[in-house]
């Protein structure tokens, strides 16, 4: 059974955000994140029920910020496993350094190792080196952990989950040490839906569907982001945008993706770099800087021609 040593009761309200200019732990920039309550609803349920929360929606629609945003107003630390096409369930746990030991083994065999060497060579437990899961495991405050797409790793890498998700304990093979979670750890994952998932893992899992946002909420979206925007600016180029996004999902068999959140703030950034007046006469003529929105020549085409162009 997991000994849970912080009791404290965690709530996520989504009210709680950075203010503008601030910086994260390691120095990046943060950003207010405004989710709506049924996704703060999924986020508390899976603090409660101590499981994994599954997060899906459309790319760039915010499922890995979540993540950012509970450590920021919780205040919790945050480990980030971003999956890979060539990772494995057990790097998010442990990796186990053999081949240090090995050349460690040899040198010492040559009398080539300090006595300080020699005493990390007789101690196995020094060539383990956690992984995100590992960490969070024997952290005695809850801890936030991304698992980021995990979709793109093999179809078995979420069933070599289940026990240490399930559980919260593990077993490091090569030492015989058995970790096992001081604290359950807050474990939220993103799926683009690449792949299906199996059901065993599934069932372990709350699920939330991460809906793009209405027009009015990217309207309140933009005006969290960028404090000093006029309401004309952000009004318009909203407005540009979801008339493309709307004529994208006219088109659906031909556009490779439909446009997102993180796509209109980079575009809203360009469009930024001019003088108001300036921009909104980008907004009311060709569309301006294609290449932040439109990923595909057959989209550039297609879309292109939209409002005066066309």
């Amino acid at each position: 059974m997991v000994e849970v040593l912080d009791r404290q009761f965690l709530e996520y309200t989504g009210k709680v955000q950075p203010h503008l200019g601030e910086r994260g732990a390691n120095g990046q920039l943060l950003y207010p994140y405004l989710p709506n309550p049924e996704l703060v609803e999924a986020v508390n349920l899976a603090i409660y029920l101590e499981r994994p929360l599954l997060l899906k929606g459309e790319p760039g629609c915010g499922k890995t910020l979540l993540a950012s945003a509970v450590t920021y107003e919780l205040g919790l630390n945050l480990e980030a496993w971003y999956v890979k096409s060539t990772s494995r369930a057990r790097d998010g746990l442990y990796t186990y350094d053999a081949v240090g030991r090995l050349r460690d083994a040899q040198l010492a065999a040559s009398d080539r190792l300090t006595a300080e060497q020699i005493q990390r060579l007789d101690n196995p437990t020094t060539y383990v080196r956690w992984g995100p899961l590992g960490r969070a495991f024997q952290s005695k405050q809850r801890t936030v952990v991304l698992i980021d797409e995990i979709d793109k790793a093999d179809i078995d890498f979420p069933n070599d989950l289940l026990l240490e998700l399930d559980q919260k304990r593990f077993i490091v093979d090569e030492t015989g040490q058995e970790i096992e979670a001081k604290a359950a750890p807050i474990v939220l994952i993103t799926s683009n839906d690449e792949k299906d998932l199996p059901d065993a893992f599934l069932r372990r899992c709350l699920f939330h569907y991460v809906e793009f946002p209405s027009r009015e909420r990217l309207i309140y979206i933009m005006n969290a982001l960028f404090p000093k925007a006029s309401e004309l600016l952000i009004n318009q180029a909203v407005e540009r945008f979801w008339e493309l996004r709307e004529e994208m999902k006219k088109n659906q068999g031909g556009a490779t993706k439909k446009i997102s959140t993180s796509e209109l703030i980079d575009w809203f950034k360009a469009l930024r770099r001019y003088p108001e007046d300036e921009a909104l006469a980008k907004l009311n003529g060709k569309l301006p800087y294609p290449g932040v929105l439109l990923k595909s020549w057959e989209d550039h085409i297609r879309y292109l021609k939209l409002k005066n162009n066309g």
